[in-house]
């Protein structure tokens, strides 16, 4: 893990555990034409080494990594 502080969209600070809300609507790649719509909440969050990147499991999808350009703190 490297010393960088995640920030979502709006430039609040992320941690592990916390919640977030697509601000977009996302289409899954390699999920069979799953679509994320905006507004959707996403619990429990990882973070990864990346400062710009962001793991989460959603009803439909796990083991997903989310940009964090597209997220906001919930």
């Amino acid at each position: 893990m490297s010393d960088d502080i995640v920030r979502d969209s709006n430039g609040n600070i992320l941690a592990d555990g916390d919640s977030v809300t697509l601000i977009k609507d996302l289409k899954v790649k390699g999920s069979g034409g799953v679509t994320l719509k905006r507004g959707t909440m996403v619990k429990n969050i990882r973070l990864t080494g990346d400062a710009e990147e962001i793991e989460a499991n959603v009803e439909k999808v796990r083991g997903l990594v989310l940009r964090t350009e597209f997220v906001k703190k919930a």
